[in-house]
């Protein structure tokens, strides 16, 4: 039996009061008949019907020893020993948990079914309009030439994470999974396969985004502080991290912690090594992102304030750099053009980075958090020692301790905003990376072909005309007419009055001769043998011909 916290003293003596002054409570432990019938009690959540499994605890509380010592996540019980040696028995808080301590919904028959758990189904209402968008995206990266989407492998990627994370809040809606194995144990992955796949979707989605938010990050910086052109190389070492990282963690984290129910209807991961196997890895990802992020961007505002004091103008217009001027060389202006270049190509990307690692560091702490509020302490004990006497005294009366709950229970509204910021990623990469010209290309793919004129005769003009033998053919009556040359001689009334400019005695100035920034050559003065006029033997430079004398033949 594994308790999440302690009871206060105070509550077991009030526990012990309880079961000896009440009239006619039976203190006698249940027969192996009730023990055995429990597995049908299991889908029951009425108070009534839980009365008869409260042995010597006091409502609500149940006795363990009535429910089997398998199935469900055992240690997502709320449970605590009481007594010593024989006499010891174990009493637990009715599942769920969050039924105990979160309002009721008005009108509703079921008093299971809390304000809570009504509201947790909106990211999953989300999730239904939100993976849509996603897909949009990635068929018109599949389907559109990349002049439309101008895609990558990063957004690709990281879009595929988002849908992982939208799955794992649409399956809920269809199968309306039960929280609880029995009436003290809630589901984990292993005895409900819905938990199974929300969890690890959910999960491996986050492992994702955050993994290929810091491949974006690194590449960016890569780009613009060394000045390194992203191949092949880093692709698919990318690839191998990307979805690596990812598959291993989350493999690691099912193994040793695990998914199960604990608030809404999507699973969520355990509190047992959590911190070790999940959040502390998560958060590394993305405190490196968001270092490499502000490094690059520091970076970014050093080369700009240098090229506002930058006297030097000549620069090359055409952005390549000059032998004189290289890559490593480039003046502060040059390499703020090409740092801004690069900023609009990816100020995207940048965004969303600046995004997914906001959000991380919110759920990790929201997470991280409610961890240590349930968990067994001594300071968690004594906050809870109220709301427990409370129940006790009211025997059970929920909404009478409420008021006193608040010190157990997490905040709702910041449960709500971890679950609805983690549905909204994939608007934030919707409205980022769903350009305009997508849609163009839409409309370019469906648009009905045209029929273009042939305005040049080619090689299919034997298609187009009927008889290819008389195509361009001259008529029967055999009248033609001489083309004309396509190069004539001017006419002596054009050539009238031209006189070059040394018989006038007419010269203009001296050309003056401008060097290439890629030439290593300079004007020399003609030579001797130029001066005199070329003489050219083609014996000396061409081989000789084997051809015969008349005579001979």
């Amino acid at each position: 039996m594994t308790s999440i916290w302690g009871l206060h003293p105070q509550v077991i003596a009030t526990f012990v009061r309880f079961n000896h002054q009440v009239p006619g409570y039976d203190q006698r432990p249940a027969s192996p008949d009730i023990a055995n019938g429990v597995s049908t009690l299991s889908q029951t959540r009425s108070m009534a019907n839980s009365s008869a499994l409260n042995g010597l605890c006091p409502p609500p509380f149940l006795q363990e020893s009535f429910f089997p010592s398998t199935g469900g996540f055992i240690g997502g019980r709320f449970c605590q020993t009481l007594g010593s040696g024989k006499d010891a028995f174990s009493c637990c808080l009715p599942c769920p948990l969050t039924s105990w301590t979160y309002d009721d919904r008005e009108s509703c028959a079921n008093p299971y079914d809390t304000e809570l758990a009504s509201q947790t189904s909106v990211p999953s209402w989300l999730g239904v309009a939100i993976l849509p968008l996603c897909i949009f995206l990635l068929v018109s990266y599949a389907v559109l030439p990349v002049k439309w989407t101008h895609r990558h492998y990063l957004s690709i990627c990281f879009t595929l994470g988002i849908c992982f994370m939208e799955i794992a809040f649409i399956i809920p809606l269809g199968i309306k999974p039960d929280q609880c194995h029995n009436q003290i144990t809630p589901n984990n992955m292993y005895s409900d396969v819905s938990c199974a796949f929300t969890g690890a979707l959910l999960l491996f989605g986050g492992w994702v985004v955050v993994v290929w938010s810091f491949i974006r990050t690194v590449a960016f910086h890569l780009q613009v502080c060394w000045e390194v052109i992203i191949g092949n190389k880093f692709m698919w070492g990318a690839f191998v991290c990307g979805w690596g990282v990812p598959i291993l963690g989350t493999t690691v984290m099912l193994i040793y912690t695990g998914v199960s129910y604990r608030f809404g209807d999507v699973c969520h991961i355990n509190i047992e090594y959590s911190l070790q196997d999940y959040w502390a890895p998560i958060m590394a990802f993305a405190a490196a992102a968001l270092v490499l992020q502000l490094v690059t961007m520091s970076y970014c505002m050093h080369v700009y304030v240098r090229s506002l004091f930058d006297a030097d103008s000549t620069t090359n217009s055409s952005g390549l750099p000059s032998y004189s001027s290289s890559v490593h060389t480039m003046t502060a202006r040059q390499a703020y053009r090409r740092i801004r270049r690069v900023l609009h190509l990816q100020w995207r990307g940048i965004g969303l980075v600046l995004i997914i690692i906001g959000n991380v560091i919110f759920f990790a702490v929201v997470f991280i958090n409610m961890n240590g509020q349930l968990e067994k302490t001594q300071e968690n004990m004594d906050k809870a020692a109220p709301w427990l006497l409370c129940l006790v005294t009211t025997n059970g009366n929920r909404d009478a301790c409420l008021d006193r709950a608040d010190s157990v229970r997490p905040n709702e509204a910041t449960l709500l905003a971890v679950l609805i910021l983690l549905s909204l990623v994939g608007v934030w990469n919707f409205v980022l990376f769903a350009r305009p010209s997508m849609f163009l290309g839409w409309v370019d793919l469906f648009r009905p072909k045209r029929s273009i004129r042939h305005e040049f005769v080619s090689a299919d003009a034997r298609n187009r005309i009927a008889d290819s033998r008389t195509y361009e053919m001259l008529t029967s009556s055999g009248i033609s007419k001489t083309p004309e040359p396509f190069v004539r001689s001017p006419s002596p009334a054009r050539m009238a009055g031209t006189t070059s400019p040394i018989a006038n005695g007419q010269y203009g100035r001296d050309a003056r001769y401008v060097r290439p920034s890629m030439s290593f050559s300079s004007p020399r003065p003609p030579s001797s043998s130029q001066a005199h006029g070329r003489e050219w033997d083609p014996q000396a430079t061409f081989a000789r011909g084997h051809h015969r004398n008349d005579s001979s033949i």
